[in-house]
């Protein structure tokens, strides 16, 4: 059986979509980052850098979510999460490419320098800069997503998998009241039977 290692509100929650979109059986093994687990040298034998989610598939480790997530479509290929036209393919991974570099790199600098860098190391002038750099690309999915239900065709892929999540963190952090389609659209992700916990609700489960 598959092992997928993660915790709460991280990028195991995209990893987490497809394993539930796809209906394959997993054990969700939890990784206590705020205690230093992913340090462990057992953790970092499967992930050198020590970071989360990591899929282990019999002998096969695979880290980065985005390619957890491309992987598990791949390897259910019959459950239609990948597009089989290669035109569609390839929408769907340059979507899914645009979420990770153009959308969650400036949410991750916000983070760093709002509470995971020392008080001496945070810039606020950073934050401020990324919070406009995650408001223009989002204005393009924005227009992308105007009379569309899914990123790419008629269904749910990769794309939306990889994308929903980065929406609920920009959400989470006040950055798309403005865009109504990325408002919409999160909300039907969510509602999804097997969608995950949004990240205020993983966040709350850790809290408790």
């Amino acid at each position: 059986m598959m092992k997928l290692y993660g915790l709460g509100p991280t990028r195991s929650l995209r990893a987490l979509w497809a394993l539930q979109e796809l209906d394959a059986e997993f054990e969700f093994v939890r990784v206590n980052i705020l205690a230093g687990e992913n340090l462990h040298p057992d953790f970092l034998r499967l992930n050198p850098a020590g970071k989360l989610p990591v899929l282990v598939d019999g002998d096969f480790v695979l880290t980065e979510s985005a390619a957890i997530v491309m992987y598990l479509a791949e390897k259910y290929g019959d459950k239609g999460l990948m597009p089989a036209d290669l035109k569609e393919r390839a929408q769907a991974y340059r979507w899914s490419l645009f979420a990770v570099t153009e959308l969650e790199q400036p949410l991750w600098r916000i983070a760093k320098h709002t509470f995971l860098y020392p008080e001496d190391k945070r810039l606020p002038e950073d934050i401020a800069l990324a919070r406009e750099e995650f408001a223009a690309m989002a204005a393009v999915l924005d227009r992308h997503m105007d009379g569309r239900a899914f990123i790419v065709g008629d269904n749910i892929t990769v794309a939306d998998c990889v994308t929903a999540y980065v929406l609920d963190w920009g959400n989470e952090n006040g950055l798309i009241d403005s865009f109504p389609n990325l408002k919409a659209y999160l909300e039907r992700m969510y509602a999804r039977p097997r969608a995950p916990q949004r990240i205020a609700e993983a966040v709350a489960s850790l809290q408790s």
